[in-house]
């Protein structure tokens, strides 16, 4: 296994031991096939980037965000290079997630069930 790989799995334990607010109340509701059933495993190291939340039998990677992702031009481009690895990437904000959990998971469920769908809003 690569330097930047161990270096890339370490970090990626670090965050899953000391997650944001909005990702602990997010990861309650997903954790052991609470939504709907599906699988969902949290701080995922993947093509050089470390997904929030991953579902990998729907291919959907679920990032929370915080004001600081706005307008990012990293994220963008992390994004294109998820989407060529076959994922879709849906980006919701930690507000949302605090303010209305249900609705948060209402969405992460139509994505993961319909990979028509299309993020439109942000």
């Amino acid at each position: 296994m690569s330097k930047d790989m161990n270096r890339l799995r370490g970090f990626a334990r670090d965050m899953r031991s000391a997650p944001t607010e909005a990702e602990e109340r997010l990861w309650g509701a997903l954790r052991n096939r609470r939504l709907d059933k599906l699988k969902f495993r949290r701080q995922v190291p993947i093509g050089g980037f470390i997904a929030d939340f991953v579902c990998m039998e729907a291919k959907l990677i679920v990032e929370l965000d915080g004001s600081q992702h706005a307008e990012s031009t990293r994220d963008r481009t992390r994004d294109a290079n998820l989407e060529e690895r076959g994922f879709r990437v849906l980006r919701l904000w930690n507000d949302d997630v605090m303010r209305d959990l249900d609705s948060t998971c209402a969405t992460i469920l139509a994505f993961a069930r319909d990979p028509s769908l299309k993020q439109d809003w942000r």
